[in-house]
C-alpha cells in the first residue's frame, strides 16, 4: 500500500535537526550509520484515513478503530488521516461518533492532508472535538454549515467559528485563528505532525556532522476500510449511487421486453439495491426520486410502439428535472449528470427501440408464431390498448375498431410493425387463418 510505505518511510528517517544547547548534544548517544537499525518502542499511533463523505460505513471503520485503540495498551494516539467534503450520517449517528472522539482516553487528532485535501461540513466539525488538529499546505478547513454539536460543549473554532460556517480557512488562517498547529512547516509529513501527540516517542542522538537528530520510535498503524464496508462507501457516493440507480431501472425495463429473466435482470435488480442504498444514505429530494421512477415508466409505454410520442417527451422532462435535482445538500459532478441525460435519450431513441425489432429477427423468435396466438387484454383496447401475450406484454390494436373490455380474450390476427392487431376469441370480424393466407411471406 503506497500511502503505508511512506508512512512508515516517514517515521522510520525522518529527523529534526534542531539548534540544541551543547549539553543536549553531550548527553545524546551517537546516531547508528543505518538510522533503520534504531529499535523502535512498543507504543503505536494509529492512523485512520478518511476520503470522501463520512457515510454510515466509513463511520462504523472509525468506530471499531478506535474500539481497538482504547483496548490496546500501548496505543498513544489515534489520527483522522482526512479529506473529506462532509458528512451524511443523521444527527444521532454523528453526535455519537463526535462524543467518542471527545471523550477517548486516546489523545485524538485530525491532519488534513496530504497537500490540495479538505474537512468540510461535519468532518471539519470534528476539529472541534479532537485534542490536536493540523491542516497542510494548500489544504483548506471550514463551510461547517449550521452547528450539529451541542453547544455547551463549545467551539475549538473560537471568534472563527461564523466565519467557517460558510467559508474556507487555509493553512496559514487556520494557524492564526489557533485552530491548527504551527508553524506551517510542522504540519507536513504527516509523521511531523504525530510527534507532537504527548504519548509520541523519539530516540535522540547526535549525527555525524555533530548536530542532534531525533528518530520516531513509536509504530504507526494504518488500516484501510475492509472490503465490504469500501463497497457500501463507494456506492454512497453521488454519483456512483445515481448511475447505478438508473442503470438498474433501464435494465429492469429492458427485462419487461424479453420472454424470461436473465443475467440482465440479475444485475439490474443488483445495480437498482445498490443505488438505493446510496440514495437512502445520502441526502436526496424524494419527490425527485419518484420522478425518476415516473419518468422511465413514461418511457417504457412508448418504447414497444417504436415512435415517440407524448410519454416519451414527459419521460425525459422528467429525467432531466428528477436528474438535476436529485440531491440536497451534496453535489453531483455535471459530468456525470451529463452522461445519464444523454444515455437516457438513446435509451429512448435508439437503444430499446432496436432491441425490440431484433426480437422479431432472429430465426426462434419470429413474427410467424404470433399469427392466432391467444392472450388477454391487460387495458381496454378501444381502439388502442395493451394486451399480455404469453407472459409478455404488447401494444395493440384492435380489428376494425372492434372494441375489447380488459381482461377480455383476445387472438392475434396480424403485426403492424411492432404493434399487434388484434379481434376479440368470440364475435372477431376476421379471420385470422384467412389473414395469414393473404400474406405473401405468411407473415
Amino acid at each position: 500500500m503506497p500511502s503505508m510505505m511512506l508512512m512508515v518511510l516517514a517515521f522510520t528517517v525522518l529527523s529534526l535537526t534542531n539548534a540544541t544547547p551543547a549539553a543536549a548534544q553531550d548527553s545524546a548517544a551517537t546516531c547508528p550509520e543505518d538510522l533503520n537499525a534504531v529499535e523502535s518502542s512498543d507504543s503505536v499511533v494509529r492512523f485512520v484515513k478518511v476520503a470522501g463523505l463520512i457515510d454510515p460505513a466509513v463511520r462504523d471503520y472509525m468506530l471499531s478503530q478506535l474500539d481497538q485503540a482504547e483496548a490496546d495498551p500501548n496505543a498513544v494516539g489515534y489520527v483522522l488521516w482526512m479529506n473529506s467534503n462532509g458528512s451524511v450520517l443523521n444527527d444521532d449517528d454523528y453526535l455519537e461518533l463526535a462524543t467518542r472522539l471527545r471523550e477517548s482516553p486516546v489523545e485524538t487528532a485530525l491532519w488534513v492532508g496530504n497537500t490540495g485535501s479538505t474537512a468540510r461540513g461535519g468532518a471539519a466539525e470534528l476539529a472541534t472535538v479532537v485534542d490536536l488538529v493540523a491542516v497542510t499546505p494548500n489544504s483548506t478547513i471550514g463551510r461547517t454549515g449550521e452547528r450539529r454539536l451541542p453547544a455547551e460543549w463549545g467551539s475549538a473554532f473560537g471568534d472563527a467559528a461564523a466565519r467557517l460556517e460558510t467559508g474556507l480557512f487555509s493553512a496559514n488562517q487556520a494557524i492564526e485563528a489557533g485552530i491548527s498547529v504551527g508553524p506551517l512547516e510542522n504540519t507536513v509529513p504527516i509523521g511531523s505532525f504525530a510527534t507532537m501527540l504527548s504519548g509520541f516517542e523519539v530516540f535522540e542522538c547526535v549525527d555525524a556532522a555533530g548536530a542532534l537528530a531525533t528518530i520516531p520510535t513509536t509504530q504507526p498503524l494504518l488500516s484501510g476500510l475492509p472490503l465490504a464496508h469500501q463497497l457500501f462507501h463507494t456506492v454512497a457516493s453521488p454519483e456512483v449511487a445515481y448511475l447505478l440507480f438508473v442503470m438498474g431501472l433501464a435494465i429492469l425495463v429492458f427485462e419487461l421486453f424479453v420472454a424470461g429473466v436473465g443475467i440482465a435482470g440479475v444485475i439490474g435488480a443488483g445495480s437498482l439495491f445498490l443505488g438505493g442504498y446510496g440514495l437512502a444514505v445520502l441526502p436526496v429530494n424524494w419527490w425527485a426520486v419518484a420522478l425518476l421512477l415516473v419518468a422511465m415508466f413514461f418511457l417504457a409505454i412508448d418504447i414497444q410502439t417504436n415512435v415517440p410520442r407524448f410519454y416519451t417527451i414527459a419521460g425525459l422532462v422528467g429525467f432531466v428535472l428528477g436528474t438535476w435535482f436529485l440531491y440536497d445538500g451534496v453535489s453531483m459532478s455535471w459530468i456525470t449528470a451529463l452522461v445519464g441525460i444523454v444515455s437516457a435519450v438513446l435509451y429512448a431513441y435508439t437503444g430499446m427501440p432496436s432491441m425490440v425489432r431484433t426480437r422479431f429477427s432472429t430465426p426462434t423468435i419470429g413474427r410467424k408464431w404470433m399469427i392466432g396466438e391467444l392472450g388477454e387484454a391487460v387495458s381496454a383496447v378501444d381502439p388502442e390498448g395493451t394486451v399480455r401475450i404469453r407472459d409478455v406484454a404488447w401494444r395493440a390494436i384492435t380489428n376494425r375498431a372492434t372494441p375489447i373490455e380488459q381482461g377480455e380474450s383476445i387472438r392475434v390476427i396480424g403485426i403492424n410493425r411492432l404493434i399487434l392487431e388484434v379481434e376479440p376469441t368470440d364475435g372477431g370480424a376476421k379471420d385470422y387463418r384467412e389473414r395469414r393466407s393473404a400474406t405473401p411471406d405468411g407473415e
